[in-house]
């Protein structure tokens, strides 16, 4: 055999001196074969380091994969890694396999990696569903059993299990929190798309909080960006306003980096701050950050627990679990509204 070749079946086959239907049979234990030809074989099989294609198997037999199928938009973003990271660590004692896809928030690459998951006959399939994709094509794999759950947003055209973080009650909860303080110029730094289920939900928020303190709503103290060097931008667009906000309110983890850089530049630290989502060191920033905490593996293990439940044959009707957040008082979401300036 080839030293740059993996070993197949009939390398297997060749080394014992059986044929490779005897091979198939002893390894997926599903015909008759002698100890010693059973001894023989999985002998050959550690000497020449061959590995089965489970995948082939499975689509062969009809049956699944031993793997879950995990889509999400962003393998850079340390949230959705902690999510991952939740997933596999629930999964793992039942044998399974997690395979992970970025969509990059296109439904089109979401359908596409959807569909090499289904192809691969996985167990479970869990999605984290793109701005204006369309899951109507999930219907007949959850008919037939397959478990499909959404993360952190819910999709659309399915009835099917959706995870969540409690973002409007978040973003209410850490801009009142800045009211508390005093302020009542507070602008918003989203991201985007501005139709993205989370970034609406937590605008919602924001305005549902100054209503209760009855302070107007102002559109130009929204701004939107797409990654950490938009939110220092739109940072400074906020602070170069006629009537600047005197505190922030950042819609995740991302903008909450480009409002803390952008603050950093031009050496304010008189503005308040809240961000959705905890940050790397934030308690390390000076000052430190206040935050509203999802869980992002609470949010991991709902997902696998649900899925699991479904998988050993729950057919209850879909449902939405809600993962509370948590405010975080560090220090930045506590200063006080600066005094006026004397003429």
């Amino acid at each position: 055999m080839a030293a740059n070749r993996r070993p197949t079946l009939a390398d297997v086959a060749r080394e014992v001196g059986v044929s490779a239907k005897t091979v198939s049979r002893v390894l997926n234990e599903d015909g008759p074969a002698s100890a010693q030809t059973r001894e023989q074989v999985l002998a050959a099989v550690a000497k020449l380091g061959f590995q089965p294609n489970l995948m082939a198997r499975n689509i062969r037999v009809g049956g699944p994969d031993t793997t879950i199928g995990l889509v999400i938009p962003d393998l850079a973003n340390p949230f959705f890694g902690a999510v991952a990271r939740a997933i596999e660590d629930t999964v793992r004692d039942r044998g399974l396999t997690l395979l992970m896809g970025s969509s990059a928030d296109d439904p089109d690459r979401e359908r596409a990696l959807t569909d090499k998951f289904l192809a691969r006959r996985v167990s479970i399939l869990i999605v984290v569903p793109s701005v204006g994709a369309d899951h109507t094509h999930l219907k007949s794999h959850r008919t037939a059993g397959l478990p499909v759950i959404f993360l952190d947003r819910p999709g659309v055209g399915l009835a099917t299990d959706s995870i969540v973080s409690s973002n409007r009650a978040g973003a209410h909860d850490g801009v009142a929190h800045l009211v508390a303080h005093g302020h009542r110029r507070i602008g918003f730094v989203g991201d985007l798309p501005v139709k993205l289920y989370t970034r609406r939900e937590r605008l919602a928020g924001y305005r549902s909080a100054l209503q209760e303190a009855d302070i107007p709503h102002d559109r130009s103290l929204v701004a939107n960006a797409h990654d950490q060097q938009g939110a220092e931008a739109a940072t400074a667009q906020l602070l170069g306003l006629a009537d600047p906000p005197t505190a922030l309110f950042a819609g995740n983890n991302i903008m909450a980096l480009g409002i803390v850089a952008e603050l950093a530049r031009s050496k304010r630290k008189d503005v308040a701050v809240v961000a959705f989502d905890d940050v790397s060191l934030a308690a390390a920033l000076e000052p430190a950050l206040t935050v509203v905490a999802q869980d992002p593996e609470e949010l991991g293990r709902a997902a696998a627990t649900t899925a699991l439940t479904r998988l050993d044959g729950d057919r209850t009707r879909a449902r939405t679990i809600t993962v509370p957040t948590h405010l975080i008082v560090r220090g930045s979401g506590e200063l006080p509204v600066p005094a006026p300036q004397e003429a």
